[in-house]
């Protein structure tokens, strides 16, 4: 592996050529003659500056990705040698396409969440920058270059899949605030592994147990209210999920980050992501995920029709089965899930006035079809269905499941239920009767003890 510099991903890419540092400096000097650039001549001692660190002035960057792209045989941007883009800045979330690169990337968010306590460093990226990055990342490949170490064996790639199947059993169990950082330190170790090199033969399973424990980590961290580390770790996962070879697996990721744009009220920035991602969808489980949640955002957005269109397709998909062998990965989308956002989005369009089904009954629907193990998510159906009834004028059953909601969300760390109980004291705000009150108190107090943000 290239030495430790301040700018690893240049190093990175300079050695892949196997050109000399005088030899790169060179080549940019006779491109950019060629292009009228004339006071531009670097030496090699200035390359060696660029990957200490320093940042050469524009147009250089754009020579040295020109020069270093026909050396490699690989368009190259800027942005890829770790040097600030000569244009406006597309976003704040991709990664070079470079094992070695992405990998270090990657521990040195995990280091900044764990030990560093700097999150105010990460800013969330929004707009066309979120949607133009997943679409590069779900059409990337990664290009490993160390192959002098390896950071793996079968025994490592085992222990590194039951770890992952445990913590995931965990968070859809009592949800992830108790597990977080247990789960963000594992990932460091992955991705220090990943560093030191992954044997050819290992390299399926080695990333796809990367990819889902860093959209793990994304989740958790969401679910934490670390909003912008956990758009950081599920862009890692849908890189190592085209290094698996599974992209329907980084398209299931970009649905999290769908879900959290459609969680901080950007429903428009849901479905350019949402887009992104149906183009790219092949199997009839993470289509019928895809439509299911475009579905909802088209409800929260007021289009009825659309709504209607896009929840169809995801019926249709979800009656036929869904396909077999349904990966792990997608696995908790069935028909409980389609039902729990069919009952969202009924909500949503009753909210605005739209005529439909009547919410509670889809949350009723879902609550039956719920598997065990999920105990979050069957929590959230729970307290929706209970606000659905306050909604619909049935104050007393409303308190009824109401109380069972918050028997069972006391038991359970996450401040994704904790939003679903600010849904539910808007609910009952109308009723004034000691069952809605004795609800109210108990709302209240559950939501104080566990804010719904943290400082990200």
């Amino acid at each position: 592996m290239a030495n430790r510099s301040s700018n690893p991903h240049l190093a990175l890419w300079i050695a892949a050529t196997g050109l000399s540092h005088g030899e790169i400096a060179r080549r940019i000097a006779a491109t950019a003659k060629a292009q009228g650039h004339r006071q531009v001549a670097p030496d090699a001692t200035r390359i060696r500056r660029w990957i200490d660190g320093e940042r050469p002035r524009p147009p250089v960057p754009a020579l040295l990705a020109e020069v270093l792209s026909d050396a490699v045989g690989q368009p190259l941007t800027p942005g890829d040698l770790g040097l600030r883009a000569t244009g406006p800045e597309l976003d704040s979330i991709q990664l070079p396409l470079l094992t070695e690169a992405a990998a270090q990337t990657l521990a040195g968010w995990t280091q900044m969440d764990l030990f560093m306590n700097r999150r105010d460093t990460l800013k969330l990226a929004v707009g066309a920058p979120l949607i133009l990055a997943a679409e590069r990342m779900l059409g990337g490949t990664a290009h490993a270059l160390n192959h002098s170490r390896k950071g793996f064996d079968a025994d490592t790639v085992t222990a590194l899949e039951e770890v992952t199947a445990f913590f995931t059993k965990a968070d859809a169990s009592k949800g992830g605030g108790l597990y977080r950082s247990a789960i963000v330190a594992q990932l460091a170790e992955a991705a220090r592994r990943i560093q030191d090199g992954v044997p050819k033969s290992l390299r399926p399973r080695v990333f796809a147990a990367t990819a889902d424990l860093a959209a793990l980590a994304g989740w958790v961290s969401h679910d934490c209210g670390r909003y912008p580390t956990a758009q950081r770790y599920w862009s890692y996962g849908v890189y190592a999920a085209g290094g698996a070879g599974q992209r329907d697996r980084g398209v299931e990721i970009v649905t999290r980050m769908s879900h959290q744009m459609i969680y901080l009220g950007r429903p428009d920035d849901a479905l350019g992501l949402l887009s992104v991602a149906a183009a790219k969808a092949k199997t009839p489980a993470v289509k019928a995920l895809v439509a299911s949640q475009t579905g909802r955002v088209h409800a929260a957005l007021g289009d009825e029709r659309q709504a209607e269109q896009h929840l169809g397709d995801a019926d249709e998909l979800v009656a036929d089965g869904l396909g077999e062998d349904v990966p792990e990965w997608v696995a908790y989308f069935d028909a409980a899930e389609h039902a729990g956002a069919r009952a969202v989005s009924a909500r949503d369009l009753a909210w605005l006035g739209r005529p439909c089904k009547r919410a509670s009954t889809h949350f009723e629907d879902a609550l039956k079809l719920r598997k065990p193990g999920f105990d979050r998510v069957r929590v959230m159906d729970r307290v929706g269905l209970a606000a659905a009834l306050f909604d619909e004028g049935e104050a007393e059953r409303g308190a009824a499941a109401a109380q069972q909601a918050l028997d069972d969300a006391a038991r359970v760390d996450s401040t994704l239920v904790v939003s679903r109980l600010n849904t539910l004291l808007d609910a009952a705000r109308p009723y004034e009767t000691a069952a809605v009150d004795e609800v109210r108190t108990r709302a209240k107090d559950l939501a104080a003890a566990r804010p719904t943000t943290i400082a990200a």
